[in-house]
């Protein structure tokens, strides 16, 4: 692929028809009278961002043009969303696979055999390393930028909370209520601070920004990340986190324990000292937080200054531009 010739990008969300033909169209247009505009989270956002990164150092792209495609005037199909796209693709045609695919490659361990895959693209370094179990040789780490220009510091005499608790727990829920959030929310109640949570799912993305300017710190509640935009987002806008990494095993119920038992995961699998700090069971939350408070107090983190180092859109985006040129 030459430097001139555009990105040829693919990427769909999956909205099946469910109960008669065609009426994915209607639910779409009933969800969005009720719920309104559909949130750009995980992979959406993800895709987002890096047609916002490739716009900022002026890298052409066409982003699904079936038409060209079917011409046979495409060389490299990259395909961002879902792998139903796929069945959209020539079985001859070189896909640059990802980042947003399956959860596991075993939902379809043959299909670089089934389609001429050139390279498949993970966020980070552990999901690599999953991957890699089925298909040695095929995956390479792609994580998504994150809009420095847009999630920025502000002053702390704007800030007026202390503590956000972001709630990403999704398995095994009650059983981390009472053995993580309910003794959390105890040791911040007994420390007197303000404190706001959000859930995974349930928030606008416009909100969770302006939470960024008024919050001196987040409490980051996932069992493991693939990259963590959300908390990536928080550390760009300088807001320390304090994060509980178990590591262990990825239990997607889906696949664990019968079909999968990969080992370690992570929470924050891109994190250095700068960003603030980790935690692994509830037991160590009352010393790790009387810590990490401390610092926070103290100024101590520089968060924004990692992820300007390495996940600037600008950054990212040319890094996949990179991978596309290697693997057309």
């Amino acid at each position: 692929m030459s430097a001139d010739e555009p990105l040829n990008l693919f990427y769909e969300e999956p909205d099946p028809d469910r109960w008669f033909p065609f009426d994915r169209y209607p639910r779409k247009l009933v969800r969005t009278l009720v719920r309104g505009a559909a949130q750009p989270r995980g992979m959406r956002r993800a895709f987002l961002n890096l047609i916002h990164g490739l716009d900022r150092i002026g890298a052409p792209y066409r982003v699904n043009d079936y038409r060209r495609l079917r011409s046979g005037d495409v060389r490299l199909a990259c395909i961002f969303g879902k792998p139903h796209l796929v069945e959209k693709v020539s079985a001859e045609m070189p896909i640059l696979f990802g980042t947003s695919i399956y959860s596991h490659p075993k939902v379809n361990s043959d299909l670089p055999r089934q389609r001429n895959i050139r390279q498949v693209l993970v966020p980070s370094a552990w999901v690599c390393r999953m991957f890699e179990q089925t298909w040695p040789g095929l995956i390479s780490i792609w994580p998504t930028g994150i809009d420095t220009e847009r999630w920025t510091p502000t002053a702390d005499k704007a800030k007026n909370i202390d503590v956000l608790i972001y709630d990403k727990i999704i398995w095994q829920r009650e059983r981390y209520v009472h053995s993580l959030i309910e003794p959390l929310a105890r040791e911040l109640s007994c420390r007197g601070l303000r404190v706001e949570t959000v859930r995974y799912g349930s928030y606008l993305e416009e909100d969770f920004l302006s939470l960024s300017k008024r919050v001196r710190s987040m409490i980051y509640l996932s069992r493991h990340e693939t990259q963590g935009v959300a908390a990536q987002q928080m550390l760009a806008a300088g807001v320390p986190l304090l994060a509980w990494d178990q590591g262990g095993f990825w239990q997607d119920p889906n696949f664990y324990p019968q079909e999968v038992q990969f080992e370690p995961v992570s929470s924050m699998p891109y994190w250095d000292d700068r960003c603030g700090m980790k935690f692994r069971e509830a037991d160590d939350i009352p010393a790790a937080f009387g810590v990490f408070w401390r610092a926070v107090e103290n100024d101590e983190f520089t968060p924004r200054q990692f992820i300007v180092e390495r996940f600037t859109l600008e950054k990212c985006a040319t890094e996949y531009v990179l991978l596309a040129r290697r693997f057309s």
